[in-house]
């Protein structure tokens, strides 16, 4: 039995009728994980309780824009600076201190519709470190059926980035089942992210950032 690495990453929320519940099972079996949020969410406090919980057990907690629109089809630097920078600012002192930034891809593939020039070089100028995936197993479309999709794309990697939403569809329900699952197959649940979807660290191009935007003519080459 290989064995391979698995990061868990959970995008929308939060929501109080389902983060905590995930929280609940990531303690329960003593994983880390990270949640990409939106700034929508966060607007009138309530919720900003649940990004402190998840702060002070161990998680991670990164930006995955406003409204949750893919900012490659946005290419004005006023959408990237309000999408970006406004939930940066509700987000607060619960941030991960690398400003961890994850675009929205619609329906999850990796492409030009990520990003705008504009929002990549804001993104750079920030000092944020953008975070993609490499498992999807599109859980909200298959509340009940995503499991069996992660554990193959999880097992056919060394490393990967799962993508799961903490949304009241009922998928997270199966979120201990997969937690099993994997580690019967000798998998092994790790915080950090594969470095193949870390393409920016901190503003540093660590790989280009040039098939994720749809503009990229406009892509500044200066170093941050």
């Amino acid at each position: 039995m290989s064995e391979f690495d698995v990061t868990l990453t959970f995008d929308n929320g939060p929501e109080p009728e389902v983060t905590p519940f995930v929280l609940d099972v990531l303690r329960r079996h003593d994983i880390q994980a990270t949640f990409f949020v939106l700034g929508e969410k966060l607007v009138d406090g309530t919720r900003k309780p649940l990004l402190r919980r998840a702060r002070d057990e161990g998680h991670w907690v990164g930006n995955h824009t406003f409204s949750h629109v893919p900012l490659g089809t946005t290419p004005d630097r006023k959408t990237a600076e309000f999408e970006i920078g406004r939930t940066q600012e509700l987000i607060g002192d619960a941030a991960h201190e690398n400003r961890l930034f994850r675009p929205t891809g619609g329906d999850g593939t990796l492409g030009p519709s990520l990003l705008s020039a504009a929002a990549a070089n804001y993104l750079k100028e920030g000092g944020y470190s953008v975070v993609l995936w490499n498992a999807i197993p599109e859980d909200w479309l298959y509340p009940d059926g995503w499991v069996d999709t992660a554990v193959e794309q999880c097992v056919s990697q060394e490393h990967a980035a799962v993508v799961l939403h903490d949304l009241p569809t009922g998928a997270m329900n199966n979120l201990e089942r997969f937690i099993w699952a994997i580690r019967m197959r000798g998998g092994r649940f790790v915080q950090a992210f594969p470095e193949s979807c870390l393409p920016l660290n901190r503003g540093i191009e660590r790989t280009s950032l040039t098939p994720y935007v749809s503009d990229p003519e406009f892509l500044s080459t200066k170093e941050c």
